[in-house]
């Protein structure tokens, strides 16, 4: 299995002209100090120098990377590319808004040897972007995304699930544009009300109501399927417990999961085991090692549910790595 890490450098706010209705990074940032990369680097590079990585990236995440002035994007752009031309690293990775991206800028990140450019995209419905105050519409999208491809960078997308506005029909929706588009790599994140946000004054006003835990789960399954199938590469699935940067940690909703992504993947084990199991057998079930921990489920989920549903079976789960993703046999 190939062994891949990323050097995450947090950039402030700074780059983001907008104040969306999720974010709360403005009220965190002005209570920051100024990001040292070199320092940020060195301190994950202390763990991941002996780790045998296939593949290593330095990655700005946080605000808009393109939206700050192109002098300090140039600035932390050139100490990532050092350590790139000196192979200690193996691409350079960022995030930005859609609306930051033209042939100015695109040509400053290829002079630094970006790799990777992933968008924050979030949804592809205009009135899900309006209720969400992202301050584009989906138009910018389609022509940032033919852009980058153009220039030669891996594209990547970001998409969220339960948004003001947002349906099941338009979560769908969304998952088949970014098909089209034809992106290398996507996240999904289930939409999480952090404190500290205009979605968490909307929530409590009951002006917006955040999705349950299983309507997330099941929205997200569906989206990830869709990109699954296309071939996309789903490199997250679900915010990490870093992602929550309000000081008190309030968070509304049941949409945050530390196992998010398992919880998902364990829905789509579960429909495409389900229907080979009969009350009065027993079974062993074979995945191999991420895939089989995804049949059983968070927490044995599955396993209990299949108990409960056929009494009279047992279920046995075993490893197989000979096994591909999603691929199982049953006995």
């Amino acid at each position: 299995m190939k062994r891949h890490a990323i050097i995450p450098v947090f950039i402030p706010h700074e780059g983001c002209p907008n104040d969306c209705v999720f974010c709360n990074q403005k009220k965190i940032t002005a209570r920051q100090e100024p990001v040292n990369v070199i320092k940020e680097i060195e301190t994950y590079l202390s763990t991941l120098r002996d780790a045998d990585l296939d593949t290593l990236e330095i990655a700005f995440f946080g605000g808009s990377f393109t939206g700050i002035p192109i002098e300090k994007q140039s600035e932390y752009l050139k100490i990532a590319k050092d350590y790139k031309d000196k192979g200690i690293v193996d691409k350079i990775h960022l995030s930005t808004r859609p609306d930051y991206i033209n042939e100015e800028i695109l040509d400053n990140l290829k002079k630094y040897s970006v790799d990777v450019i992933e968008l924050g995209v979030q949804s592809f419905d205009d009135e899900v972007l309006k209720l969400s105050n992202r301050g584009h519409d989906s138009k910018i999208v389609y022509e940032a995304s033919k852009l980058i491809k153009d220039y030669g960078f891996t594209l990547g997308i970001q998409l969220m699930v339960g948004l003001p506005g947002d349906t099941l029909e338009r979560d769908i929706y969304s998952a088949k544009e970014t098909v089209k588009i034809s992106p290398s790599i996507a996240r999904i994140y289930p939409t999480v009300v952090i404190q500290d946000t205009v979605l968490y004054d909307m929530a409590k006003n009951e002006i917006y109501t955040p999705l349950s835990q299983e309507d997330a789960i099941q929205r997200t399954r569906k989206m990830y399927e869709i990109l699954d199938d296309a071939g996309i590469n789903i490199i997250r699935v679900g915010l990490k417990s870093s992602d929550i940067i309000s000081d008190e940690g309030d968070i509304l909703g049941g949409t945050f999961h530390p196992a998010f992504r398992q919880l998902v993947e364990g829905e789509i084990a579960k429909e495409i085991l389900e229907p080979q199991f009969e009350d009065g057998k027993d079974y062993v079930i074979y995945g191999n090692s991420k895939w089989i921990n995804n049949a059983a489920g968070n927490k044995g989920k599955n396993r209990k549910y299949w108990q409960e549903k056929y009494p009279r079976s047992t279920f046995t789960f075993k490893t197989d790595d000979n096994l591909k993703d999603k691929e199982y046999v049953v006995d």
